[in-house]
């Protein structure tokens, strides 16, 4: 009896390896790339109504990967609503990506806490595997990518943004409006938010730092206003004015931030409220006139608005404003040739275009397929009014010749869309110059958040501190009357 069950347990422990064994040998067989995105920030193959209606960019992917290797993979896609969320998610570990997609200041700080991979890059040559972003990723965005660095907090070294991340959509942010209650020039300055004329028309963003530009701007818009007539006067160059612009934005310090929360609290007196996706939605409605935004959700609401004859406005402040861009950029750890293989295909200008017209925001990527895509969007029709518009330093290098003229890319927009849905997806070089990144917060994090906890109690304090007040007065007298009734009981003891 005693054989017999040995004999059972060394059978079952020969079939449990065997298993074990081959569990092991199919899962390392198996390639698989796990991606982590934005909400609807890529084409998945959906319809308004999220039904499946075609591929998605990662199943032709995947089986572009297979013809070209002979080998399958499986594509794990999930997506998140904050870049807070995201950095949580791999901080814990509790889940493994291969890709994840956050914006600029979140990619800087993962370069600068060590969290990333280094994509294969030659100063001299460009991405080794990424060929199609040498090939036709933006003059503009390679030079901003090229052009910036950030230190590893451990190491001190300067890293190049460039050898960390691939640039995805890009814009601005500024202002959406309902062009037939709000005035184009009130617009044009971030004093709307606190302008009384717009009282409880407006919004702001529920992020820190997206609100924060509105602040800092506001707080030095006198300065702002005089660098701008320096530089247009000649008296300052194009890289003075930029690089002055972008330390206003990016300045952090303490008695900054006072002054920034100082002036975002009196602007929530005079605006609707903040929000995050809502905005571009209200607006349509009417619930709000204006609308601070980013100009991908703008297009989206100016697209909507026609729909019902409503027409919406953009504009980017005079004073300066934010340029953004969100990155892929891959997680130690990750499966570097596969994630790097997926970029190359996502920088193809026939995915760019695909993805541009299914999200509504302007891929980084040129090429004939993007300049084919925004021509059959903007070009005027033979009988309509139209402004010469020189789109070279978006597109220099990266369309066919026959597409330009006198060798610039030069498209003929509608002057009935100017200001509109095309000055949102490519402003110009001069809006561009008044522009700058906004950087992570770093030393002074702690701070700003605390500035932001500051403002946003503001936001509900009214009311809330009326409320804790009666409250109080209700408990107290209650206590009080209490105290009457023992005192009056113990009187009557006594008696």
């Amino acid at each position: 009896m005693v054989r017999i069950k040995r004999f059972c347990l060394v059978f079952l422990f020969v079939i449990l390896s065997i298993s074990l064994f081959g569990c092991k040998k199919e899962s390392s067989d198996a390639l698989v790339l796990r991606i982590y995105n934005w909400e609807d920030y890529i084409d998945e193959g959906l319809d308004d109504d999220g039904e499946k209606v075609g591929t998605s960019v990662m199943e032709d992917w995947a089986e572009d990967y297979y013809n070209r290797t002979g080998k399958k993979v499986e594509v794990i896609y999930n997506t998140f609503e904050t870049n807070e969320y995201m950095l949580n998610v791999l901080k814990t570990g509790s889940e493994h990506y291969d890709l994840v997609c956050p914006s600029d200041y979140f990619i800087q700080k993962m370069i600068s806490e060590n969290m990333l991979e280094k994509l294969d890059y030659n100063d001299e040559e460009g991405y080794k595997y990424i060929t199609n972003f040498n090939d036709y990723g933006s003059p503009y965005i390679k030079n901003i990518f090229n052009s910036h660095e950030t230190k590893n907090k451990e190491t001190e070294e300067e890293l190049n943004w460039s050898y960390y991340a691939i640039p995805y959509m890009w814009g601005t942010i500024g202002f959406t409006y309902r062009m037939d209650e709000v005035e184009t020039e009130d617009v044009q300055t971030w004093n709307i938010l606190w302008n009384n004329k717009y009282a409880k028309r407006s919004t702001a963003k529920n992020s820190i730092h997206d609100t924060y530009v509105a602040g800092v701007m506001y707080v030095y818009q006198d300065e702002l206003n005089d660098l701008k007539d320096k530089y247009e006067n000649d008296l300052i160059t194009l890289e003075e004015y930029n690089t002055r612009i972008d330390e206003i934005m990016n300045d952090f310090s303490d008695e900054t931030l006072e002054k920034v929360e100082k002036a975002l609290i009196e602007m929530k007196d005079n605006f609707y409220g903040f929000e995050v996706d809502n905005g571009k939605t209200d607006i349509l409605g009417g619930t709000i006139a204006i609308n601070l935004a980013w100009s991908g959700d703008a297009v989206y609401s100016m697209d909507t608005a026609e729909e019902s004859d409503v027409y919406l406005g953009f504009e980017v402040p005079l004073e300066g404003s934010n340029v953004f861009f969100d990155g892929w950029v891959m997680p130690k750890g990750a499966n570097t040739e596969l994630a790097q293989d997926f970029l190359n295909f996502l920088c193809l200008p026939a995915t760019a275009s695909r993805n541009m017209e299914y999200i509504g925001y302007t891929s980084v990527v040129a090429g004939d397929e993007i300049w084919e895509l925004i021509n059959d969007w903007y070009s005027a029709e033979d009988d309509e009014e139209y402004d010469e518009v020189d789109l070279s330093y978006f597109f220099e290098g990266t369309i066919s010749e026959d597409y330009l003229t006198d060798g610039k890319a030069i498209i003929y927009v509608s002057s009935e869309n100017r200001g509109r849905q095309f000055d949102a997806q490519y402003p110009s070089p001069e809006t561009l110059s008044r522009c700058a990144i906004m950087k992570d917060f770093g030393e002074q994090n702690d701070a700003v958040i605390i500035l932001w906890e500051n403002v946003k109690c503001g936001e509900i304090g009214g009311w809330l501190w009326a409320g804790l007040g009666m409250l109080i007065t209700v408990i107290s007298l209650f206590v009080y009357y209490e105290i009457y009734l023992y005192k009056k009981k113990n009187r009557h003891k006594k008696n």
